[in-house]
């Protein structure tokens, strides 16, 4: 073996092991990028958790803040009790089949997650209304801080004690969220989106207004 097939050889050995190497180090960069990717999800959802916690604490604060008088709080119900009782008609209207596995409007709201015929049509009936999944997270969590000691006014009454609700609300309401939620909450029964006869209304009111409070 001459020396030319000797340095030939060790030539050839030494670029094995340097390819060698080099996938080694290629295998560790993936791992590193699953474990940098991994560590930025994890850390993308935490800071989205903190940020959906903060804005419901925020939510919470400034529905508890509200100064309204015991009548403008009983109007502002009236609106918000009208429009989620809509929402959940308008769901079982959609899902005829599903009237008794659904009974409340809590109980849409939990299965809409698992169930994506559900999660279908809830947000198919929340475009229809011009509303965002923020928009009834603000109008739910009025509904429970205020729902207890609120009274239903029916709109005759309601347009007797306050000429201008969107102008009281607009300037009562620091809130932009609570704001935008109570505000097309007025829209959507001001427009007619909900409207019923003074029966169908009072019937609707006595059966699903405790049941939406569980």
């Amino acid at each position: 073996m001459n020396n030319e097939t000797t340095t030939l050889m060790c030539l050839k050995e030494a670029m094995k092991r340097v390819d060698h190497k080099l996938q080694a180090l290629e295998a560790q960069f993936k791992e590193l990028d699953f474990t940098k990717d991994n560590l930025t999800q994890k850390f993308e959802h935490h800071s989205e958790t903190l940020a959906n916690q903060a804005a419901q604490d925020e939510m919470w604060t400034a529905v508890l803040a509200l100064k309204f008088t015991s009548m403008e709080l009983n109007i502002l119900y009236s609106y918000v009790i009208e429009v989620l009782i809509y929402l959940h008609t308008r769901v079982l209207e959609k899902l005829p089949d599903l009237v008794t596995g659904l009974p409340t409007l809590a109980s849409v709201l939990r299965r809409k997650f698992k169930n994506k015929r559900i999660r279908v049509v809830w947000e198919s009936v929340l475009e229809e209304c011009g509303l965002q999944e923020g928009d009834v997270t603000a109008l739910c969590t009025f509904f429970i801080a205020h729902g207890n000691k609120a009274e239903h006014y029916a709109a005759k009454v309601r347009q007797m004690y306050i000429r201008d609700v969107t102008f009281m609300i607009t300037n009562m309401v620091k809130n932009q969220a609570l704001q935008d939620g109570l505000l097309k909450a007025v829209q959507i029964i001001e427009k007619g989106k909900a409207v019923r006869t003074p029966e169908e209304q009072k019937s609707s009111l006595k059966e699903l207004i405790p049941s939406v409070k569980n």
